[in-house]
């Protein structure tokens, strides 16, 4: 995978604190709600001084607490709109997909065995992770050999249902497309290391 630029993305000059507004309206909009200590972990930066820029935006109104899953959490102020009921479907992200690094609480979309087979060392991203319902719930790998390839999922501490299962084998028909490839799965063991 490689990131770029986009060629009609122009920032042009923006002082420090208007940048740093931007980028916290925006880690908001991507994975809020979100807590000063989910900021300052995505970004390496100190809790408190995450903590003390989130006070100032709620001062200015530019952010509002609100009650997310039993504790409080940030959203960019009006963005208070959310789904009804939980995330629902299967999908098989890749490597280093910004949803399996960045979302918190880490435990939360990680949960219980996912948290030690799917985090390599702790670092999200080395392996391409089974999303079920909005939480890890799984490992993949695909290997190609010509214009054949074989997709292997590891599920983790659960059972696929069988819609899950059958989203699944439509997840895996899409690997297939993407590579032009005629795509087989195979439910089991990935043997292979993190990023391989």
């Amino acid at each position: 995978m490689t990131y770029t630029r986009p060629p009609e993305f122009d920032p042009g000059p923006m002082p420090g604190k208007a940048a740093l507004r931007e980028l916290v309206r925006r880690y908001l909009r991507a994975y809020g709600p979100a807590t000063p200590q989910h900021f300052a972990q995505w970004l390496a930066a100190p809790g408190g001084w995450a903590v003390a820029l989130f006070t100032e935006l709620a001062e200015a109104g530019e952010v509002e607490e609100v009650a997310f899953e039993g504790a409080a959490a940030w959203v960019v102020a009006g963005d208070t709109e959310f789904p009804v009921g939980p995330a629902r479907g299967v999908r098989l992200l890749p490597y280093f997909d910004a949803y399996a690094i960045a979302a918190q609480p880490r435990e939360s979309l990680f949960p219980g065995a996912a948290y030690r087979r799917a985090l390599a060392g702790g670092q999200a991203g080395n392996y391409p992770v089974l999303l079920v319902d909005g939480v890890v719930a799984g490992v993949w790998h695909q290997r190609r050999r010509g214009r054949r390839t074989t997709v292997t999922v590891e599920p983790i501490g659960r059972r696929l249902s069988a819609r899950q299962e059958r989203e699944l084998g439509e997840q895996v028909e899409r690997v297939g497309e993407v590579l032009e490839a005629k795509a087989e799965l195979v439910v089991g063991e990935v043997t292979v290391g993190p990023h391989a």
